[in-house]
């Protein structure tokens, strides 16, 4: 079985777009994107998707924008229906006119979820959401997060994400953590594979025959594994590694980064996708 899953920051369904003003389309004011994005999705035929700052309700946005989706319904909510997949949203901020968070979507129902907030100072809203799916009789455990722009807040924030994977995750079960880890230095990918045993997707998609020679000397000069990780930011030119896909119990066929002035229009961050399969498939 080949599973098609994706991790997304949709920048809360509100884009101003660099391309649309250069062709003189709306100028240069955000425009509602959560529709178009709902059509870009389609054609991906995806599996399970991650998804951060999404906006479960926002009521001035209701009022401004025509396009914005009827009150009581969240872009979660939106693009489920659109790519026909159940949703479930975390909310990671609360305030008097709405909610974002994190949302995970899937062809298969959760069996379980719980939202974690994991925010450790007053500017910033961040949180895990951890769901289980039953996928061909196997128990896959994913996480979708959505870490802090300080380096002592994003340490501070996977040791709770590897302590709540320690604490509810068996050792030999599938698990998937995925999102947007703002962690532009990549020094955290070293962490996790450590303390929990996942690798990044793009790392093992790159994975050449000189590697395992390479790693090896890294581990005799004491030296921290080589750890390559996707460039998804800005999407109109991704230069900055920020959004992850780290694996636990899967075997990885395929990794690419979504890019281009037609994603761009979408979202500030550029869409990374992954192909897996289980070992020995």
């Amino acid at each position: 079985m080949s599973l098609r899953i994706a991790t997304y920051n949709i920048h809360k369904g509100l884009h101003r777009s660099l391309f649309d003003w250069l062709v003189g389309q709306n100028g240069f004011r955000k425009q509602v994107r959560i529709h178009q994005l709902a059509a870009q999705l389609q054609p991906l035929k995806l599996d399970l998707l991650f998804l951060q700052e999404v906006q479960g309700r926002h009521d001035r946005h209701a009022l401004r924008y025509p396009e914005w989706p009827e009150r009581g319904i969240g872009q979660h909510d939106v693009l489920a229906q659109a790519l026909q997949m159940h949703a479930v949203y975390g909310k990671n901020a609360d305030y008097l006119h709405g909610d974002h968070g994190n949302a995970c979507l899937s062809r298969w129902p959760s069996a379980m979820w719980r939202n974690h907030r994991l925010s450790d100072h007053a500017l910033e809203q961040r949180g895990m959401l951890h769901t289980i799916l039953e996928v061909d009789k196997r128990s896959v455990h994913c996480f979708v997060v959505h870490l802090g722009l300080l380096a002592a807040s994003r340490q501070r924030q996977v040791a709770a994400l590897i302590a709540e994977v320690e604490r509810s995750v068996p050792s030999n079960a599938p698990l998937l953590i995925a999102g947007d880890f703002n962690d532009w230095r990549n020094l955290l990918s070293a962490t996790l594979r450590t303390a929990i045993g996942v690798t990044d997707v793009y790392d093992d998609a790159m994975n050449r025959p000189w590697d395992d020679l390479n790693q090896a000397m890294r581990r005799h000069l004491h030296l921290p594994p080589l750890e390559r990780v996707a460039r998804t930011f800005p999407s109109a030119l991704p230069w900055l590694r920020l959004d992850r896909i780290y694996q636990r119990g899967f075997r990885v066929q395929r990794v690419q980064v979504m890019a281009g002035h037609q994603w761009a229009r979408l979202s500030d961050h550029a869409l990374l996708l992954a192909e897996l399969a289980w070992p020995g498939e």
